[in-house]
């Protein structure tokens, strides 16, 4: 087994859960884009690695715990110079945690105790923020950076007390910033957090890969664009058929020289019949475009719908999920699918499917069903935890070992048999231990 000593960093955007059940797929999906169109230009420029993004979290390793805390501070003056040009909706707010130990290193993913500690380092620090432990103090190069304590602190699962540090906003030193950004005097406002102090190392060239807005917008355009046209050929096509039909019928009621008298008096509201029947269209197009992927209506019909009518809902459901080209997110819908059909246990050997298809989306719902209400789900997911060897969930899957659920000990026969998630949890934790 192979094993190396590196800095381990995990980032989150601050509020993104709450954020996704505000804003439809393509909101979501655009503000990952531009999450990572900033970030991984910088993560490349400091010699990091991207080992895997979980939802809105990156995890990353550095070979310099230094390299790692300049990353760190220059993430958050680059969000800063963003925020600034984007509606409050659209701003990044992010959280930066790093460790440095050794961990092991298997199908291009790391394991062990560092990584739990960066991860729950993680949920100490606040948005805007560069924490770190005492062990990349010790490590770092504190010519270069300043840094003040935060505190000592009891981390869930880590023995004894983690000394945190952080590094201090400016002023401290004020460099000339990269990429058009203009500095400002110590103390102004308009001063970004770390004045550039990690920024300026970063060529000029390399802030220039970030997002595009306009390219970004073109191709949201684009694929709106896209099934607005198909959306309109349907409703093309389903009001020539109910015209033919209108019109055979009138024909068939009418009695001998009755038509020409009816096709007159619809000339005389030619005008709003059109004007009706464009709005119909307009509107239809609407629904369509705006409406999420044809495969996640027809997931959320499953799932609205009685029980008694769900079976053709999901039949086409499966149809539009098996049209989707990309592995792991066909997995993953499928996996949606069975939890609408009420089949949770199903449906995370569909997300396990997902996330060695590289599924990311996946990964972050195995996780949550690590808390579901009923203990044979949190018992299967702690389970696919175990197989999958998914060091993000550790922190949830260490909350449910040492909690349960208030459902624990429930079923079974005579006492045989008896569902216990923690005991499931606690079992799969020895694994990452081995």
């Amino acid at each position: 087994m192979k094993t190396a000593n590196l800095a381990i960093v995990f980032t989150d955007i601050k509020g993104f859960t709450e954020r996704t059940s505000r804003q439809t797929l393509e909101e979501n999906q655009r503000l990952l884009r531009v999450h990572g169109a900033l970030l991984s230009p910088l993560v490349k420029a400091f010699d990091g690695r991207i080992i895997k993004s979980i939802g809105d979290a990156l995890l990353l390793t550095f070979e310099s715990p230094t390299q790692a805390v300049l990353c760190g501070i220059a993430v958050q003056d680059r969000l800063w110079h963003h925020n600034r040009t984007v509606a409050e909706s659209e701003q990044l707010h992010v959280r930066f945690a790093i460790n440095v130990g050794e961990v092991r290193l298997d199908n291009n993913d790391i394991f062990g105790e560092p990584v739990n500690i960066a991860a729950r380092v993680q949920g100490l620090a606040e948005a805007g923020e560069v924490y770190f432990t005492e062990a990349v103090y010790l490590a770092m190069n504190k010519a270069e950076l300043p840094s003040r304590e935060v505190g000592a602190f009891e981390l869930k699962g880590i023995p004894g007390k983690i000394r945190v540090f952080q590094v201090p906003r400016a002023p401290y030193r004020v460099e000339a910033p990269s990429a058009g950004a203009i500095a400002e005097a110590p103390g102004s406002e308009s001063m970004p957090p770390y004045g550039n102090l990690g920024l300026s190392r970063v060529p000029e060239s390399v802030l220039q890969e970030g997002p595009v807005d306009v390219a970004l917008l073109g191709q949201r355009a684009a694929e709106l664009g896209q099934r607005a046209a198909a959306g309109a050929v349907v409703l093309g096509r389903q009001a020539s058929r109910a015209g033919r039909s209108f019109f055979a019928r009138m024909r068939d009621a009418m009695p001998p020289g009755g038509l020409p008298a009816v096709a007159r008096r619809l000339g005389e509201h030619r005008r709003v019949l059109l004007m009706v029947g464009a709005l119909a269209i307009v509107l239809g197009v609407g629904v369509v475009a705006f409406g999420g992927t044809p495969a996640t209506r027809a997931i959320d019909a499953v799932e609205s719908a009685p029980k008694s009518e769900r079976e053709p809902l999901a039949k086409e459901a499966r149809r539009l999920i098996g049209d989707e080209k990309d592995t792991g997110r066909r997995h993953f819908l499928q996996g949606r699918l069975d939890e609408a059909l009420e089949e949770p246990r199903r449906a995370l050997g569909d997300y396990a499917r997902a996330v060695k298809a590289g599924s990311s989306d996946a990964e972050k719902r195995i996780t949550q069903l690590l808390s579901h209400p009923k203990c044979d789900v949190r018992a299967s997911a702690a389970e696919t935890v175990r197989s999958l060897k998914l060091a993000s969930a550790v922190g949830a899957l260490e909350d449910l070992a040492e909690d349960g659920g208030e459902d624990d000990g429930s079923g079974g026969v005579l006492g045989f048999g008896k569902c216990d998630s923690k005991l499931s949890a606690q079992s799969a934790l020895k694994s990452f231990k081995d």
